[in-house]
């Protein structure tokens, strides 16, 4: 039994060798930074007559000020409402038919417009055409702002009935307090009534800045082509003074527990805190921990603990969301109302040995295979390594981050990963959020 044993941990680490090695075909990244002052990232692929382009900005949702939360959220939905003299209707059609796709990206740090088109000088050339007028002279016409309050008001009325969203914005104001992160990027219903053009404007050119933007191209251009579309898209873009910095995140929050009633069949519970920022030591350690904490599936310990040996919810999951600063470690779950204290004392308790035990060595192993062997399909697309690009580039990442991913993973330690999650997710001092709670014990 000994020898087997021996045996199977030695295939199991050659295996794991193998893999890395063939997983760390990556794209070989160019960089430079525009005459706009844009920080630009490029990644050459001729394979497909395709050219994948996008243009990230500082002006996510924790820029808004409390009484007009929404705006930067408006701002970005906006964008491509009218636009250096063309309608809404001439930028959707022109995009349409040449076969362009417009996309975008929007969180609590940053605002992106993404283009993907044919590479052929005709199609590129209008493409790129419309997205320079929607990035660099928006127009925010009064009627379609007037018609999109109306939309979002509604939508805001309506997430207020569903326990998902009461859940979700009740975890991240209980995470993070008045910190700008607890802000929502929809907006309030009683904020988004209150927002003008001029405020759209005023936060377009306080955050949609050249000098903070960074251009991620991926595809069939050349070098020389690259530069002339980043100057392109950036070269009027505002060059307003920097805006102020965020206050820090707290990173150690009191234990709080709010119970919400609801008639949902089911009971809706999102337990978390403050979790780990772009950039940190601990990532990795933290990423491959989560994973064999609750992020890898059927193969997670909380998935193992919470509906395999007990059935007390159909699915259950944890993650690192990281940003600028911590951004929220959260564990979530449906589960019975008459369950859910026996779901929720599992779930911390499995938290709680966890972080005080870590991961045993073969759960670590295992994690790492399919980690590693997984990794090629995080980069096998060019929309894929684009998102990969502007990643590196807004977070000041090291440009070596897809080199180095699969090493990084395999260097990962059962003591790292312990000390990891001692540093940055103590089980006491969480905040926990159930929507649809048992009606006994549910707040009045």
């Amino acid at each position: 039994m000994y020898a087997n044993a021996k045996l199977v941990k030695f295939i199991g680490v050659a295996a794991l060798c193998c893999i890395s090695t063939l997983a760390c075909a990556t794209p070989d990244i160019q960089h430079w930074q525009s005459a706009s002052g844009a920080k630009v990232l490029f990644v050459e692929n001729h394979d497909l007559p395709m050219l994948d382009v996008a243009v990230t900005l500082q002006a996510g949702s924790s820029f808004d000020a409390p009484e007009k939360s929404g705006v930067a959220g408006l701002t970005h939905q906006l964008l491509d409402s009218g636009a250096g003299g063309l309608s809404e209707d001439q930028i959707s059609r022109g995009m349409a038919d040449i076969g362009a796709q417009f996309g975008g990206d929007f969180n609590q740090d940053s605002a992106s417009v993404s283009l993907r088109t044919l590479s052929s000088a005709a199609q590129r050339d209008k493409a790129l055409d419309i997205m320079a007028r929607v990035l660099q002279h928006p127009e925010f016409p009064e009627a379609i702002l007037a018609r999109e309050k109306v939309r979002l008001i509604a939508a805001l009325k309506e997430a207020e009935t569903m326990p998902e969203s009461i859940a979700e914005k009740a975890f991240q104001k209980a995470v993070y307090g008045t910190h700008p992160y607890a802000l929502l990027g929809t907006g309030e219903v009683g904020t988004v009534g209150n927002i003008t053009v001029q405020d759209l404007r005023d936060f377009y050119h306080t955050h949609y800045q050249a000098g903070h933007a960074v251009v991620a191209i991926m595809g069939d251009a050349t070098r020389a082509e690259a530069e002339t579309i980043a100057r392109q898209l950036t070269a009027q873009l505002p060059k307003s003074p920097a805006p102020s910095a965020l206050p820090k995140a707290v990173m150690k929050i009191a234990a709080s527990e709010l119970r919400i009633q609801h008639p949902a069949s089911q009971s809706h519970i999102l337990i978390g805190a403050p979790g780990v920022a772009r950039g940190d030591p601990d990532y990795f350690p933290l990423f491959v921990g989560n994973y064999i904490l609750g992020g890898g599936g059927f193969e997670s310990r909380l998935m193992n603990e919470v509906r395999e040996k007990r059935g007390l919810a159909y699915s259950v999951y944890s993650y690192f969301m990281p940003l600028k600063q911590p951004g929220p470690f959260q564990i979530g779950l449906q589960t019975k109302k008459d369950q859910a204290d026996e779901a929720l004392k599992l779930v911390r308790k499995t938290l709680a040995n966890f972080i005080a035990k870590g991961p045993t060595e073969q759960e670590l192993l295992a994690a790492k295979q399919n980690i590693i062997g997984g990794f090629p399909l995080r980069i096998d697309s060019n929309r894929k390594i684009l998102g990969y690009l502007s990643v590196i580039g807004f977070y000041d990442l090291p440009l070596t981050y897809l080199d180095d991913f699969t090493r990084n993973v395999d260097k990962v330690t059962v003591a790292q990963i312990r000390d990891a999650f001692a540093r940055h997710i103590d089980p006491q001092a969480m905040a926990t959020v159930i929507v649809g709670a048992p009606e006994e014990k549910a707040a009045k």
